[in-house]
């Protein structure tokens, strides 16, 4: 049986999704070679890479608007390190939301000052920080747009003259947004499109070229654009995997669609975390991630028992994250609405059963 898979990464995928891909890795395009058997320089991969970043614009609303779309490896991790490298001259503002913009500042100071614009560190990062002023004399602010351990997620932007670079990994196309509003947004492709591996960029090209540093030619964006993101061996299967989800996504009728059932499933979870004593959700209201709920039990006694009765119903990951305990059910796109009907059940059975 299929388990309801509510881990925070790697994602879930879709079940059409996972069947064409293990289709390929026997049998690429009845090549009579597997997928990742193959040159990754031939038609048939070319083809895949070619249409992996033109579904990545499209979906995001940002052909013909001066944006290129990269498929890169090193994970969200790396692009810490390659921001700051390729837009940071003299200095750069950062929203510090929690771990992952704590880790993108601690990257960032190597290459020049690190202006933290505000931080909801005060509460233990339940809240995304508001009414703040980005200072105009910056070469970028960075921002992290959901947060899995916290189950936070922004949900207005700041308007700023300066380029806006925005760590979406793990929302990335689940919601609809004026993206272009972002002139570098990058992905890991495991919370929300594809297998580890793979990460995306989209880096709108005029505002590369400005720092004075030179940089090494794997972690410069202008390279990787250069060679159409093969300027090393790409991630085959990981990339393959991703095209098949934008593929579905389009055909599901885009971020517009997808936007509509997370907003379902969201309201589903985030109503019985709040009608049942039992639980108490963790993020603040205004600022609750469709993504990532995190929750906690009010009564620790049932701990056991709500722990037994998930994995009767078959469902998977949803413990916590270490440095904050209690539960996170993240809910991305592919997950199904009955998904998260099982885990209200649960939760509901045992109130009734206490």
């Amino acid at each position: 049986m299929k388990k309801h898979n509510f881990s925070a990464g790697p994602c879930i995928l879709p079940k059409e999704v996972l069947q064409k891909a293990s289709e390929a890795v026997i049998n690429f395009n009845d090549s009579g070679l597997s997928l990742i058997e193959i040159s990754h320089r031939s038609k048939d991969f070319v083809d895949v890479m070619d249409t992996a970043q033109s579904l990545a614009l499209e979906l995001l609303g940002l052909k013909d608007k001066g944006y290129k779309a990269l498929f890169l490896q090193g994970g969200a991790s790396m692009q810490f390190l390659m921001t700051a490298y390729n837009l940071l001259e003299s200095k750069a503002g950062y929203l510090n939301t929690g771990t992952w913009s704590d880790k993108a500042i601690k990257e960032a100071k190597f290459f020049g000052e690190v202006v933290e614009v505000r931080s909801s560190k005060d509460k233990d990062f339940n809240y995304i920080p508001k009414n703040y002023m980005v200072p105009s004399d910056l070469d970028y602010f960075h921002l992290t747009s959901n947060n899995t351990i916290f189950g936070t997620q922004v949900k207005e932007f700041p308007k700023t003259k300066i380029p806006m670079v925005c760590d979406m990994s793990s929302d990335i196309f689940s919601r609809v947004l004026d993206f272009s509003q972002f002139d570098l947004i990058y992905a890991g492709a495991q919370k929300n499109m594809g297998p580890a591996g793979a990460t995306l960029v989209v880096v709108k090209e005029d505002i590369l070229g400005k720092v004075s540093r030179q940089i090494p030619s794997m972690l410069d964006y202008k390279v990787h654009i250069s060679k159409e993101s093969m300027f090393n061996t790409p991630p085959v299967f990981a990339v393959y995997v991703s095209m098949l989800t934008l593929q579905w996504l389009k055909n599901l009728g885009g971020v517009k669609a997808i936007e509509e059932i997370n907003n379902k499933k969201a309201q589903l979870l985030y109503s019985e975390i709040d009608l049942n004593p039992l639980f108490k959700g963790y993020a603040e209201k205004a600022d609750r991630s469709l993504m990532n709920a995190t929750f906690t039990l009010t009564d620790e006694s049932l701990k056991n028992s709500f722990e037994a009765m998930c994995k009767e119903a078959g469902i998977n990951g949803i413990n916590g994250h270490r440095s904050v305990g209690g539960y996170r059910a993240s809910m991305y796109n592919a997950l199904s609405l009955d998904s998260v009907g099982v885990l209200v059940d649960v939760m509901s059975d045992l109130e009734r059963n206490a």
